[in-house]
C-alpha cells in the first residue's frame, strides 16, 4: 500500500439518468440519481484509494453545510480529505450531470473551482512526506505549481491530468513526469494531437498520452510511439471515465513500465462505463467477490 496525493477540484456532483435532455421550458423525471463528492482530481484519488492504496486528495470545501456530503463520501472510500479553505462559508462547487440513458453520454454543468481558488501558503507542511506519487489537475493552479515543485525536488513523480488547457498549465508542466491529456487539450498554438505531443516534448516530459474516449489512445514515452486500443464496452454512464483512468494510471504506474499502465488503466476505466454514476462500479465488484 502506497501513498499518494491528489491537487485540485472538489465538488458536490449531482447526477441523474435520463432518457433525453430537457428541451427549453421543459421538465424531466430523472430513472436514477446519485450524490458523490466529485473533480478530476477526487475521483483518481477514490480510484486510487480503492485499487489498495492511501490516498490524500487537497482542495478548497470549507464549512457550508452541504460539505458534509463531500466529507462523508470521501470517508466511505477511504480518502483523506485535506481542506485548504477550512474556514470558508461558501458553498463548495456543485456540479450538476446529466446522463442520457442510450447513450451514457452527460452534460455537465459546474463552476469548477473558479471562485475557491487557494494561495500556496495554505498547504501544510510536510504534505508529501512517505508520499509516492502526486496527481495535478489544473483546477488549484498555484498550489499544484507548488506541489508539484516540492515533489520534483523530492524525486515523487508528478502526474498531470490535462483535462482541457487552463491558464498557469506552462508552470506546472516542467515538473511534471507523465502528462496525460484528453483530445480536448490544447496549449496555445496547439490545433493536432501530433503539435501537443511536440509541445510538451519541448518541455522535457518523457511520458506522454492522449486519450479520445473510445478511440485509441495515442502515446509517446522516451523516443517511442504508439497507440493503444480501448476496451469495448456498452456504456451506461462516461462520467468520471477520465478521473477514474488517471486514479487507476497512479495505481499501475508504480507497479508497471508506462505502456502497461496505460493498458490496464484504459481496462478499468473500460469497466467503470458500465455502471452509472463514479462509485457504482466498485460496488458492484466488492459484491462479486463475497
Amino acid at each position: 500500500m502506497q501513498r499518494g496525493v491528489f491537487v485540485g477540484l472538489v465538488t458536490l456532483d449531482l447526477i441523474y439518468r435520463v432518457e433525453h435532455l430537457p428541451g427549453t421550458n421543459q421538465k424531466l423525471v430523472a430513472s436514477d440519481y446519485g450524490v458523490f463528492a466529485g473533480g478530476p482530481a477526487t475521483n483518481a484519488a477514490v480510484a486510487f484509494s480503492y485499487l489498495n492504496h492511501q490516498a490524500m486528495v487537497m482542495g478548497g470545501v470549507g464549512v457550508h453545510p452541504v460539505t458534509h456530503l463531500i466529507r462523508a463520501d470521501l470517508q466511505q472510500y477511504g480518502v483523506t480529505m485535506v481542506d485548504l479553505t477550512p474556514k470558508r462559508t461558501e458553498p463548495p462547487p456543485v456540479s450538476s450531470v446529466l446522463v442520457t440513458e442510450a447513450t451514457g453520454e452527460r452534460a455537465v454543468v459546474s463552476i469548477n473551482a473558479v471562485k475557491t481558488q487557494v494561495m500556496a501558503d495554505q498547504i501544510p507542511a510536510k504534505c508529501l512526506q512517505d508520499v509516492a506519487i502526486v496527481l495535478i489537475d489544473g483546477h488549484q493552479m498555484a498550489v499544484g505549481e507548488a506541489i508539484a515543485q516540492q515533489a520534483k525536488a523530492q524525486l515523487i513523480p508528478v502526474v498531470i491530468d490535462g483535462g482541457s488547457w487552463k491558464p498557469g498549465f506552462d508552470r506546472v508542466l516542467p515538473y511534471a513526469d507523465y502528462v496525460i491529456c484528453s483530445a480536448n487539450f490544447r496549449p496555445p498554438d496547439c490545433e493536432s494531437d501530433q503539435a501537443v505531443i511536440e509541445y510538451l516534448k519541448s518541455l522535457s516530459i518523457a511520458h506522454i498520452a492522449i486519450t479520445h474516449g473510445e478511440h485509441p489512445i495515442q502515446y509517446w514515452s522516451n523516443g517511442q510511439t504508439g497507440s493503444i486500443a480501448v476496451p469495448p464496452v456498452k456504456a451506461v454512464d462516461t462520467l468520471g471515465a477520465g478521473d477514474i483512468f488517471h486514479g487507476a494510471f497512479c495505481h499501475a504506474i508504480l507497479q508497471q513500465e508506462f505502456v502497461e499502465a496505460l493498458v490496464e488503466a484504459s481496462r478499468i476505466a473500460a469497466r467503470s462505463c458500465q455502471f452509472f454514476g463514479t462509485r457504482q462500479w466498485m460496488e458492484e465488484r466488492v459484491r462479486s467477490e463475497k
